[in-house]
């Protein structure tokens, strides 16, 4: 008998699934927005979906693959971009999908375990007490909040609170270890940085713990411009405005949003580059005050304006940004793929403007305006016109000669995709806790080749779906 026949037998009762094309369709996420990645993990796929209910069943998948050898790796909505939940080594995908419950909501926090969905908590906590999540992925309506935790960094809401990793945007975190008897920890405080956008690589994160706050009816606004670097002057200046509270501001070179954006292209000129942001609408006055000063920006669209049939018809602003920019480019042009850059304070505009002027149209520019280390500065997911991976690599290492970092979507492993150097703190956990390398293998370099040296420079997170 086989060790998965085998691990069938143990887990009698449990909600499993073996059916191949359900396993494979379970084992993939958003790895294809590469077309390097989806050369090298199109085969990908798992021998077994395991689908618990209860942190009781966690433990008991873990504990019975731990003793027959079994690879595990985590599952959320499977909307993460870059290989993160593939499992490279088959074995079980542990889907937490139905692990979904809103635990509590109190004045600035809420509990929930980690397969609930971003939009269904934002729709309980604004019930309960008109609040919402500071941060969420444009994935919103579909990804869980273990899976952004696990596999992102930051996204819709950072212009105002930073990435998940700046202290005090995760609160709390229950994992559970991959031992011969699992261990339920509560991490707070410096320990949460130990399974953080760790992939699920040295931890199943099944309970989270997240600040809340005040919840608005957003204001979706698009402002046009004949030219990309007047919006990008344009959006730093407003992000720069303390006093107008936003939510989105987001940057998008012609010809991308005409020919991406198809439910807004009436709003949009073919030749005209654009800003999407959202506002909250106590601030609109203000912003619309402050964008009639910028002599060169015209409001194209702001949804407080719009009629119900034609809102009825138009996606939010945050499926216009982050990762859905690219997703809405795919549909249209599948040859397309993306990068993910940081362009550092104070000179952030220069090194946009360096990067156009030296790419043009080959790489349009799209923009996400954040709160990074305290600064405002932007992060890139421009679009590639992609024709080789020899061309893409030369473009990557122009980037970062001119000192833009590349965080790349294009390698699947922790130290090449959302970080710069090994996670050291991140490494010592799973020597604890995943003693065998069973949890994601394949995603840490560092514990796959101990030889492995990647310790220069300073670590950066940042993963623009994030969709996670």
């Amino acid at each position: 008998m086989s060790a998965i026949d085998t691990l069938k037998s143990e887990l009698a009762g449990l909600a499993i699934e073996d059916n191949p094309q359900i396993v494979k369709q379970k084992s993939r996420d958003f790895f294809w927005y590469s077309p390097v990645l989806k050369q090298q993990l199109d085969h990908v796929t798992g021998d077994l979906v395991v689908t618990p209910r209860s942190e009781a069943e966690v433990i008991r998948v873990l504990k019975a693959c731990y003793a027959l050898d079994i690879p595990v790796t985590t599952r959320g909505a499977g909307t993460g971009n870059y290989g993160q939940a593939m499992p490279l080594s088959g074995g079980v995908i542990l889907n937490l999908a139905e692990m979904n419950r809103i635990l509590s909501v109190r004045p600035g926090v809420v509990v929930a375990e980690a397969g609930a969905i971003i939009s269904k908590i934002d729709e309980e906590t604004r019930a309960h007490s008109g609040q919402e999540l500071r941060l969420h992925p444009s994935t919103y309506r579909t990804a869980t909040i273990g899976g952004f935790i696990a596999g992102g960094s930051g996204g819709v809401g950072s212009i105002s609170w930073g990435g998940l990793r700046d202290l005090g945007n995760v609160l709390g975190l229950k994992v559970i270890t991959m031992e011969a008897e699992p261990r339920v920890l509560h991490l707070k405080g410096a320990d949460l940085s130990k399974v953080m956008h760790a992939y699920g690589t040295n931890g199943v994160i099944t309970e989270v713990e997240m600040p809340l706050t005040s919840a608005y009816d957003w204001v979706d606004v698009i402002v046009g411009f004949d030219d990309f670097m007047d919006g990008v002057v344009y959006a730093d200046a407003l992000a720069n405005q303390d006093g107008i509270l936003l939510k989105q501001l987001a940057p998008i070179a012609a010809p991308l949003p005409h020919e991406y954006f198809l439910r807004h292209q009436k709003f949009i000129r073919k030749d005209q580059s654009v800003v999407v942001i959202m506002v909250a609408p106590f601030a609109m006055d203000a912003f619309a005050t402050f964008t009639a000063s910028h002599g060169r920006a015209s409001i194209l669209y702001r949804s407080d304006e719009a009629d119900e049939a034609t809102l009825k018809t138009l996606p939010p602003a945050y499926e216009l940004a982050w990762n859905h920019t690219t997703l809405r480019g795919l549909r249209v042009d599948p040859a397309i793929t993306y990068l993910q850059v940081l362009y550092p304070y104070p000179d952030q505009v220069a090194k946009v403007r360096k990067m156009t002027e030296l790419f043009g149209d080959e790489v349009p520019g799209h923009l996400e305006f954040v709160r990074f280390d305290g600064k405002i500065t932007c992060f890139g997911l421009p679009v590639v016109r992609y024709t080789t991976e020899a061309r893409l690599d030369e473009i990557i290492r122009l980037h970062e000669e001119a000192g833009c970092p590349i965080f790349n979507p294009h390698r699947y492993t922790l130290e090449e995709g959302g970080m710069k150097q090994t996670d050291a703190v991140q490494l010592a956990f799973k020597r604890e806790a995943d003693p065998k390398g069973l949890l994601n293998p394949g995603k840490m370099i560092a514990w796959e080749d101990p030889s492995y040296d990647f310790t220069s420079g300073k670590v950066f997170l940042f993963s623009g779906l994030t969709p996670a």
